[in-house]
């Protein structure tokens, strides 16, 4: 039968590409991971692999008539699922000996630097493999903020490349000899084991990282003065009773210091105290606390200086976080397993290729058999929003993809001016959009287009603003039945304009309302995820936190 479907397919296309010979027309071959057909799907399942082996059977199809003017496009709002299939259609053409163009893209990445971290970590990641040709971010927003976005994603590729940037030829060049093992046909995270907390210990270490991924934020001493301490608590995502502090769903993990409060502080010790207690770590320099000392704090070395102390802890720290910065040999870096720290904090040398340092690191960490938990210290001078998410995306999201690392610790330098609040929710959106750990709604949604049939960008600000405090749930916003089920393969729900001021709802793949007027669409969709048991209101989700903390 898979035989006798493809011989269809072959007839169907074969008039197509004839026109497109005669007419020298290009032609993409776009596999779609939300449409492949049932007989890939039968065979393959809904994979990276059906994708690419979709993409071939077209591919074959044009070379039988000589016609090789194609270039291939691996569609996903996944964007794990979107670097796993160009890779292996990469590995597959190089196989072949084929040499056909890629053209990059995050489909339907939606809006906002949470649009551009997808498309970042999606096409960052290969281009940092040396893998595309033409680029498409695809945003929910006015087609002419596409543009930016894209060339920077290819400035950033070029300023990497060592065959035409002498500086980054030094960088890689420096970088210590390693063997890639990384295994491109298959997606493994390398998960870190947590610490766990010992009888004799005032504080759950154990809550000081996250199994799915932490988000630690960089503060200051000032920060934690009596008349600022609220506010803070409010940055680093705490809720408060009767002012005190409670983690919640999207609460920084651990928080890093430079430099701590005067010990005769009382009132500043007394915030940290207070997170510390709900189980939130404190990271500071050992040489900060050898100096002023903090009880049950985390004290950070260099791993050099760690290896040299065998891991001595300065008075009052709780345990031992190691820093890496890639110029290590070998044997040193081994030496981790005996210290045994809670953390590793990845910092490469700004002298070292950042992306290749860190994947020499893994596979270190992977020889010996080492599973302390890796956080990527990101230190960064961007002083505007979208131009980090870009960052992120490509620099992290990179090794992430890989599935290496356990979380991110992101500090300004120099004369940046983001406030925690907006750190942490970026640290948060980079794991969410590496698939690591979901802290809000997932949104799927499509650019806008001439098929469009309701104000797109008005109504997915409406959505999102009714559904964006649903974890674990993801929502399609498409403009047009075309761009409807094929383009939203891990959307939960699904909101698709079909007529002029009508809209379909889905339930996966599957039309649930049909027509819908647009003004009771909205409505309609809440009352739908209600129906399927994955809603909770806002109010209610408050309200379970106070009687948590009544408890």
């Amino acid at each position: 039968d898979y035989v006798k479907e493809r011989e269809y397919l072959v007839e169907a296309m074969l008039p197509l590409v004839q026109k497109c010979k005669d007419l020298n027309r290009c032609m993409r071959i776009g596999t779609n991971h939300g449409s492949l057909s049932s007989r890939v799907l039968s065979y393959y399942g809904d994979t990276p692999r059906g994708m690419v082996e979709s993409a071939i059977e077209f591919a074959d199809i044009c070379r039988s008539q000589d016609y090789h003017n194609f270039v291939f496009s691996m569609k996903a709002s996944n964007p794990l699922v979107m670097v796993q299939s160009y890779r292996l259609l990469a590995s597959e053409m190089y196989r072949l000996g084929w040499d056909y163009p890629l053209h990059l893209g995050v489909t339907e990445a939606g809006e906002g630097e949470d649009g551009r971290m997808k498309s970042a970590v999606g096409i960052g990641t290969l281009l940092a493999d040396g893998l595309g040709d033409t680029v498409r971010v695809s945003l929910t927003e006015d087609p002419e903020f596409e543009y930016e976005p894209c060339n920077r994603l290819a400035e950033m590729a070029e300023s990497r490349l060592a065959a035409t940037n002498p500086e980054a030829d030094a960088r890689q060049k420096a970088v210590r000899k390693y063997v890639d093992t990384r295994d491109i046909t298959t997606y493994a995270r390398r998960v870190g084991a947590l610490p766990e907390k010992k009888e004799e210990e005032k504080v759950d270490v154990g809550l000081f990282l996250n199994p799915n991924g932490s988000v630690i934020s960089s503060i200051s001493s000032p920060m934690l003065s009596e008349g600022n301490a609220p506010y803070l608590y409010k940055e680093l995502g705490f809720k408060t009773a009767v002012g005190m502090p409670f983690k919640d769903i999207a609460t920084s993990d651990s928080v890093f210091m430079r430099t701590l409060p005067a010990a005769d502080d009382s009132k500043s010790r007394t915030s940290l105290r207070r997170m510390m207690e709900v189980g939130t770590g404190v990271i500071v320099p050992a040489e900060e606390l050898e100096k002023n000392p903090l009880e049950n704090a985390v004290a950070l070395m260099s791993l050099t200086e760690a290896v040299a102390k065998n891991g001595k802890l300065p008075d009052g720290a709780i345990r031992l976080a190691v820093e890496i910065d890639g110029s290590e040999d070998d044997e040193t870096i081994a030496k981790v397993k005996d210290l045994d720290p809670m953390m590793i904090t990845v910092c490469i040398d700004e002298n070292l290729s950042q992306l290749h340092a860190s994947r020499r690191i893994f596979e270190i960490l992977k020889a010996n058999d080492v599973m302390t938990p890796a956080i990527h210290h990101y230190k960064t001078t961007s002083s505007e929003s979208n131009e980090l998410a870009l960052e992120l995306g490509t620099k992290i999201g990179s090794l992430l993809t890989d599935g290496n690392g356990d979380g991110i610790l992101i500090e300004q330098v120099g004369e940046t001016n983001f406030s925690v609040d907006f750190l942490r929710n970026t640290g948060f959106s980079l794991l969410q959009g590496c698939r690591m750990r979901n802290t809000k709604t997932e949104f799927v949604s499509c650019p806008s287009c001439g098929r469009t049939l309701f104000d797109l960008q008005e109504t997915t600000a409406q959505i999102q603003e009714a559904t964006g405090h649903l974890p674990g749930v993801t929502v399609a916003v498409m403009g047009c039945i075309v761009n409807g089920p094929g383009e939203m393969a891990d959307a939960d729900f699904g909101y698709v304009g079909t007529l002029p001021g009508k809209v379909d709802l889905y339930y996966g793949k599957e039309v649930v309302r049909k027509s819908i007027p647009n003004a009771e669409a909205v409505d309609a969709l809440v009352e739908l995820i209600k129906s399927y048991g994955m809603w909770k209101d806002k109010e209610e989700a408050e309200e379970v936190e106070e009687a948590a903390v009544a408890a």
